[in-house]
């Protein structure tokens, strides 16, 4: 589904790599999950294989289409979603932007999961931010891609709509076949979904089996001396 070969990005006017030699690959009907400290460059590579950071060196391909002929075939959810929300436009309006037929039992099924039934007929701009980031990963979801990219979807999202996410991930790749690259900080979560975990600190220093992550060397090599791995809440 992806392969990433001496993937480098620096940063512009500079020489300095935000994303430094970065090889990898990812097959299709899995969950990936991308970890490791603020700034290490993980949006940065969800943009780059979205086609949106054109200036890289090394070679990365998507279905074996570049990233740029492969986007139409990617849904995505960024950390942050900036808009008007002055402006008149709801829930239902918004989403049939991006598909027109949200009557179809398949979009009920997604509102039902993600848990936006009854705001369709909401405003926007009077969601808050965890009821606006489950409408946006229901957007992302819509169009039925073939690659699903979520940076850090959960953030302000409560702990049963958390979970309820996870399990609409999971259920998305086991029965729509659709493989997902996701950037997440809960490290349990990571061990319980993902068939593959990306160490990234601008180099990447671990690539494979969810479980080796929680290993001390690993893990502190990735977070610090003194990082701790603690449960999460579900």
């Amino acid at each position: 589904m992806v392969k990433v070969k001496g993937l480098s990005v620096v940063y512009p006017g500079s020489d300095a790599f935000i994303l430094e030699n970065i090889s990898f690959e990812i097959e299709e009907k899995t969950i990936t999950m991308i970890i490791g400290p603020n700034g290490a460059g993980k949006t940065t590579l969800l943009k780059v294989i979205l086609g949106l950071i054109p200036p890289f060196s090394g070679n990365i391909h998507i279905m074996d289409r570049e990233p740029q002929e492969a986007r139409k075939y990617i849904g995505y959810v960024p950390q942050r979603f900036q808009f008007d929300r002055s402006f008149p436009i709801t829930v239902e309006e918004f989403l049939s932007l991006s598909f027109p037929d949200l009557k179809s039992s398949y979009c009920k099924e997604i509102f039902t999961h993600v848990g936006i039934s009854d705001l369709l007929n909401f405003p926007l701009g009077n969601l808050s931010g965890g009821q606006l980031q489950r409408v946006l990963i229901a957007r992302a979801i819509l169009n039925k891609p073939r690659l699903l990219l979520l940076d850090e979807p959960v953030s302000g999202v409560d702990i049963k709509g958390e979970k309820t996410f996870y399990e609409l991930v999971n259920h998305m790749k086991s029965e729509h076949a659709i493989t997902v690259i996701m950037v997440s900080h809960q490290l349990d979560v990571v061990l319980k979904f993902a068939d593959k975990v990306i160490c990234l600190n601008r180099k990447l220093l671990y690539d494979g089996s969810p479980g080796e992550v929680v290993r001390q060397e690993i893990f502190q090599g990735l977070f610090g001396k003194e990082s701790t791995f603690y449960r999460h809440r579900f």
